[in-house]
């Protein structure tokens, strides 16, 4: 569903920038700084564990305060997949080079991904603090590759910083605001807001949300919203914050909760006016390959072929027993898996396979009858990167099926437990409404996730947190008996007769 837009409703919009760049150049430090400098204190806290994208603010050397959002997801690998029909989650790129390393390995494959995406971009020339910094030497380092910066015959802007100083960073935020006006965003708030998924997961005791960033238009509670085949009422929504909000615009990273299934990360999202529009729109859809689908670290499914991709690096202590292994994994290959080594050598595994791992999502380090470096083995940990040593090819052949069938994504669905009718609202607060309901069918039992249904529409989601038979407190109650029930829900507005509380489980297979 495309959206007209005319030309008199048209307003700039903030820039939506990733940064990129190998493991160890200064991504997150980068990110860091700016996030703390350009955010207030009393908004800063907790904002990385809240979504992976958040707002600044910058003065211009013209007084202007402008607004830039970050998405705070440094070297994944999913930006090699940003492309959704030939736009991008991302407006800008910076691309980050040490100045004491230069150009390496994962410095390649992010320029590819912004090349690829096709998204202007430019350069910030890291770490020019440290004592063995030089910069003329990562400026023909890029040269060397393909970027021509300017003022040494091409035209990628560049600037010098330092994440440990702040040296450079208000140069780099002017000249990325700089290159953003020359792409001459804009967009019309008037608009159903539209825009692409970019986190999603599900949570114990508020359901399944994901997180989202508004290309174009507006949202606001009351609306439905549409991903793929997933839906959500629009009750739900917050900022970077974690601030409920109701409302929000273009280039805004917002967090919307109450999906019925998750949706797949990269996909674009629409929004509509009602639940009839929304159903509408999946089944006219579902069909329809979602080509801005990305690799995650909870979906390791190519957003394209939907083929399961294991990544693998392997050490080895003979050029011979490479081939061997390469042999064995390849005999699991089919049309939905595929293994994909990102590196081979001969030697011990080291902290540089580490680092190759790191840069794909859910990639595994094979030692065969070679040792792990403890300090490779201290970095994995840290990164999360599983190492597996064998010193028999046939040990190795026996664990592939396993390996590969415990990293296959999981499809999440939810499996209704009971339904209750309500029969009575005896109080409500903010966060606990005391009912009277009788349970329909199944057993509804303390602790049980629940979500509150009023005709078709989703009114909050919780948990049970006590129930009582007559006034005796009871841990389960069965269909066709009468109950009080605590439940543990956010809710705006106060239940009524006949609405269902239904009790479900999340699984995946």
């Amino acid at each position: 569903m495309e959206h007209a837009t005319t030309t008199h409703n048209l307003i700039p919009r903030p820039p939506v920038v990733t940064v990129m760049g190998h493991i160890d150049h200064g991504k997150s430090t980068l990110l860091d700084y700016i996030r703390k400098t350009k955010i207030t204190e009393s908004e800063a806290g907790g904002i990385t564990q809240h979504i992976s994208a958040y707002e600044v603010t910058h003065t211009t050397p013209t007084g202007e305060i402008r607004r830039i959002t970050f998405l705070d997801t440094p070297g994944h690998e999913a930006f090699q997949h940003l492309r959704s029909r030939g736009s991008s989650v991302a407006d800008l790129a910076i691309l980050v080079v040490a100045a004491d390393d230069g150009v390496k390995p994962q410095t390649l494959e992010a320029l590819k991904a912004i090349t690829e995406a096709n998204i202007p971009y430019l350069v910030a020339i890291s770490k020019i603090d440290k004592a063995n910094a030089d910069i003329e030497r990562a400026k023909m380092s890029l040269l060397e590759h393909g970027v021509y910066l300017e003022g040494l015959g091409g035209v990628v802007p560049f600037v010098p910083i330092s994440s440990k100083t702040g040296e450079g960073i208000p140069a780099l935020l002017d000249l990325l605001l700089l290159a953003a006006d020359l792409e001459e965003l804009q967009g019309d708030a008037a608009l159903p807001g539209q825009g692409l998924v970019i986190e999603s997961h599900c949570d114990p005791k508020r359901g399944i949300s994901a997180v989202l960033v508004i290309k174009n238009g507006s949202l606001k509670t009351g609306q439905y919203l549409v991903a793929g085949s997933a839906t959500a009422p629009l009750r739900i929504m917050e900022d970077f914050r974690g601030k409920r909000i109701s409302k929000a615009t273009f280039s805004s990273p917002i967090m919307v909760v109450g999906f019925y299934e998750t949706p797949t990360v990269g996909a674009r999202f629409e929004v509509v006016a009602d639940k009839k529009a929304a159903q509408a729109h999946v089944a006219a859809h579902t069909d329809t390959v979602d080509e801005g689908a990305l690799v995650t670290a909870a979906q390791t499914t190519d957003s394209e072929t939907g083929v399961f991709t294991l990544p693998i690096v392997i050490k080895s202590d003979v050029v011979g027993s490479i081939d061997a292994i390469k042999h064995e994994l390849r005999k699991h290959e089919n049309e939905n898996t595929q293994i994909r080594i990102i590196y081979e050598g001969v030697g011990g595994v080291v902290e540089a396979d580490v680092k190759q791992a790191v840069g794909s999502t859910r990639a595994l380090i094979i030692g065969f009858n070679v040792p792990v470096d403890a300090a490779a083995a201290e970095l994995a940990q840290r990164q999360g990167v599983e190492i597996v040593a064998f010193r028999i090819i046939y040990e190795l052949a026996d664990w592939v099926p396993t390996a590969i069938a415990q990293r296959r994504p999981k499809v999440r669905s939810e499996k209704i437990l009971s339904e209750a009718k309500v029969l009575k609202c005896f109080s409500v607060t903010k966060k606990l409404q005391t009912l009277g309901c009788r349970v329909e069918t199944g057993t509804l039992s303390v602790g049980d996730r629940v979500v509150l249904r009023r005709g078709e529409d989703d009114l909050g989601r919780g948990s049970v947190d006590t129930l009582k038979s007559g006034k005796s407190d009871v841990s389960h109650i069965e269909a066709g008996n009468d109950c009080g029930a605590l439940i543990d829900m956010d809710l705006d507005t106060e239940p009524h007769f006949n609405d269902r509380l239904i009790a479900f489980k999340i699984t995946e297979e």
